[in-house]
């Protein structure tokens, strides 16, 4: 928020004498606003040529009497208090002032401060401002081809520069997160850009979703807080603000540190039930524990694997105002939980100055192993009285923690046996997964949800545009590891575009690798590869993956 006085502005270069006019410029382009604001006084009896090539003013006059000439047309129109006139086409035009007059005067793109009119009648360009009406600067994150993509694909894309911030390589499938070198890199990138910078937008786990806000917050973008994001990303941090306000809908929970010998003894849990770390991603280092046997083999490839995320999450935290029950519980320890179960899905939404919105409802259908994921599916098959009572309960938590100004999406099961809805966990972002599925179905990623609100705005997504009325993302999967010896070439997928036009496919493994130096894999089998396959119906998605299969060969050797 911004406040100022006149009296501030008074004595100051925003204070700027012209030929018979003073503008006092309240709101200037340093003040990061797509506008500047000028209480223009014009002394009696005198003229004003205005011909603006860059910018648009809007006028309100509050005192005195004057008249506006169009010089083109030689239209005349009578300017006094309660009347306002827009410049909107880069007219040039006369302003007499028959007595002395005040206007209240807005700039868009804003002017600097001190210049004042040339020879034209016009102002100089502030360095890095685009002509008025110009494209709005939206930085996202590890931008690759495939998300440009989907962004292009929302309405009014043409009105937006999407520009790359940090590579791919700095924020993705890194052995070690270096959280002070990710902002400091970011920083610079956005300080130095000559433009201005509107939003900041991202669709990647951490260390992306947990550094965008500290961004956000040091240039005065719109985001949710820190720790509204933190309530929502650290696992045990989560379940405990969902006890306060939803202990109905999640299940019994209980935090432990895996290098504690002694920490199933001390859980009070019975078998079987999952273990994850306080922080992790996409199932990465999850276990489903049906016995002591299984215990084992968890704490061992945790113990192995959590320093990953350890230093850099404990980072983050420590720019958070943290309570002292979970100051303690960083990203080397672990979060055990009771089984949950049935039809599982995923509500897209946001929730814009208090107002929590779900857009859509992703169904996630498992393979047989019950772990990992076969496809997401879009638009959902759960009866709508279902999807409508996980809207409140979402509703409820966000309002809770607080979050507010982003996009979300939360992940449902429901026990259809029961009719009870269990809550798993909410991600402070979109889904990467499911941008295609919405371009698909509805006309247009849900980037154009992050897009808006990065700037400030309220979403409104298109609904049912799309040329499918169903999508989904499928997986092809291995379940033992192996040595990669082929990979689908581009003849099979030129094949396969010949057949099913518009689906997408991304190959995960190369040849010479062995499936387990894949990074961030469930526990349980290998990614090998990704497809986003639209269709009249779920039947005959599921027709087109299995042709889809017979297509992409893979050959393995031992």
């Amino acid at each position: 928020m911004i406040v100022r006085r006149l009296d501030e502005v008074m004595g100051t270069d925003r204070n700027v004498q012209g030929d018979g006019w003073n503008s006092r410029r309240m709101v200037v382009a340093a003040d990061r606003v797509d506008f500047s604001m000028h209480d223009t006084l014009m002394e009696a009896g005198t003229e004003t040529d205005i011909a603006y090539p860059h910018h648009l003013e809007g006028a309100y006059c509050i005192e005195g009497e004057g008249e506006l000439v169009h010089l083109a047309t030689g239209e005349s129109h009578a300017i006094g208090p309660g009347t306002v006139y827009i410049l909107d086409k880069h007219d040039h035009v006369r302003l007499r002032a028959r007595t002395a007059m005040r206007l209240v005067c807005t700039f868009t793109p804003p002017l600097a401060g001190p210049e004042t009119l040339d020879e034209t009648g016009g102002y100089p360009l502030t360095y890095g401002s685009r002509p008025a009406l110009r494209k709005k600067n939206i930085f996202v994150v590890g931008l690759n081809d495939f998300n440009l993509g989907r962004l292009q694909s929302i309405r009014n894309a043409e009105n937006y520069d999407f520009l790359q911030l940090l590579d791919a390589g700095d924020v993705l499938e890194q052995e070690q997160y270096d959280i002070d070198g990710i902002l400091e890199k970011s920083r610079r990138q956005l300080n130095g850009f000559p433009g201005h910078v509107d939003g900041l937008i991202h669709y990647i786990d951490f260390p992306v979703s947990t550094t965008v806000p500290i961004l956000c917050r040091e240039f005065g973008l719109p985001a949710a807080s820190l720790e509204a994001v933190l309530k929502c990303e650290h696992k045990y941090w989560s379940r405990l603000e969902q006890r306060a306000c939803i202990p109905e809908h999640i299940p019994p929970f209980a935090a432990f540190d895996p290098f504690d010998d002694d920490a199933l003894a001390g859980l009070g849990m019975d078998f079987p039930f999952w273990i994850k770390p306080i922080k992790s991603f996409s199932s990465y280092l999850g276990f489903h524990i049906r016995n002591e046997r299984d215990w084992a083999h968890a704490i061992g490839e945790i113990r192995a694997h959590i320093g990953r995320f350890e230093g850099s999450f404990d980072r983050v935290m420590e720019f958070a105002d943290v309570p002292g029950d979970v100051a303690n519980i960083g990203g080397g320890a672990c979060i055990a939980e009771g089984l949950i179960g049935g039809r599982m899905c995923t509500q897209e939404g946001f929730v814009h100055k208090g107002e929590v919105k779900v857009y859509g409802t992703v169904d996630s259908l498992r393979e047989p192993n019950g772990s990992s994921f076969a496809r997401y599916q879009y638009p959902s098959g759960l009866p709508a009285s279902v999807r409508k009572r996980m809207t409140r309960i979402i509703e409820r938590f966000l309002k809770h923690v607080g979050y507010d100004n982003a996009p979300f999406n939360a992940e449902f099961f429901w026990d259809a046996n029961t009719d009870h809805i269990w809550l798993l966990e909410v991600n402070p972002r979109i889904s990467e997964s499911h941008t295609d599925l919405f371009e698909k179905v509805d006309g247009a990623s849900h980037h154009e949800i992050a897009t808006d609100l990065s700037l400030g705005q309220r979403p409104r997504l298109p609904y049912r545009d799309g040329q499918y009325a169903y999508a989904a993302k499928c997986f092809i999967r291995g379940y033992r590891d192996a040595y990669v010896t082929r990979v689908p070439d581009p003849a099979h997928l030129e094949q396969l575009q010949r057949e099913m036009p518009g689906t997408l496919v991304k190959i995960i493994p190369s040849p010479g690798m062995r499936l387990s130096e894949l990074m961030d894999q469930d526990s349980y089998s290998y990614t090998l590869a990704l497809l986003w396959i639209g269709g009249p119906s779920p039947a005959q998605i599921q027709k087109r993956f299995e042709r889809a299969v017979e297509l992409l060969e893979f050959e393995f050797g031992d």
